[in-house]
């Protein structure tokens, strides 16, 4: 019998090469012969590997996880992640958990998808992200840099949120809107169009930010407030209530503006 140390902790156990790549594959894993494993690549616990799906480089597919994507590198697939469809995980990327990802979706450099996250369709998740949670990344998003994005957050269509963002609660942020540097958006928050969030802004509550609108500083957009248009909220603003900021509006400063009203 044939075993092989898979350094999990259970010592040598019945393990075979596959026939197409060479890499090592634990008997207790199920590898289709039409799939490829690379020579350096593993594959064991009770993972399952499938159809044309390739694992290369250094990857490794182990617990439950299921893949029919490709995975290459450093890439460690686990848990019961399932990796399917189109899909391209490289770099040293983690997939765990129940996460999902599929259609043509693209996870790289030091990004981990995990808990019941899902990324799909032609999304992009990179550098040192975290998508989690039950959160969703879809469409021709991007999550890049240190951003995080989780809770039941939604992230789609052409919407980025990059640097140390972050993306949370029941949250959306879509359309061709932006959130980066440390800016948060968070609780029932809405951000789209082409509006940009970016310092340490803050937007949550029912807020709603979109069109043009910028958001940056400290600056706070909260409870049912909406932003609209080319308008502009900076510095240390608070934008709260019902409060309405459109056109081209600017709210600077430490200024107050609350059911229409100014401080």
């Amino acid at each position: 019998m044939t075993t092989f140390d898979f350094q999990d902790g259970n010592g040598k156990v019945p393990a075979h090469k596959h026939p197409n790549g060479g890499g090592w594959i634990a008997d207790s894993a199920s590898v289709s012969d039409s799939v490829f494993v690379d020579k350096n690549a593993w594959v064991f616990g009770e993972a399952r590997v499938f159809y044309d799906a390739k694992v290369l480089g250094s990857a490794k597919v182990y617990e439950d996880a299921v893949v029919w994507g490709q995975v290459y590198a450093e890439v460690k697939v686990y848990g019961h992640a399932v990796i399917s469809e189109k899909v391209k995980v490289f770099g040293n990327a983690q997939i765990y958990g129940n996460a999902r990802i599929g259609g043509e979706a693209l996870v790289s450099g030091n990004a981990q998808i995990y808990g019941n996250a899902r990324i799909c369709e032609d999304a992009e998740v990179g550098g040192d992200a975290r998508v989690c949670g039950k959160a969703w990344v879809s469409g021709k998003a991007w999550v890049f840099g240190g951003a995080q994005v989780h809770g039941d957050a939604r992230v789609y269509g052409d919407a980025r949120v990059s640097g140390k963002a972050r993306v949370f609660g029941d949250a959306r942020v879509y359309g061709d809107a932006l959130v980066d540097g440390d800016a948060q958006v968070f609780e029932e928050a809405k951000v789209y169009e082409k509006a940009i969030i970016s310092g340490k802004a803050r937007v949550f509550g029912e807020a709603w930010v979109r069109g043009g609108a910028k958001v940056d500083g400290e600056a706070q957009v909260f409870e049912c407030a909406w932003v609209d248009g080319n308008a502009k909220v900076d510095g240390e603003a608070q934008v709260f209530g019902k409060a309405e900021i459109y056109g081209d509006a600017q709210v600077c400063g430490d200024a107050r503006v609350y059911n229409g009203s100014w401080q």
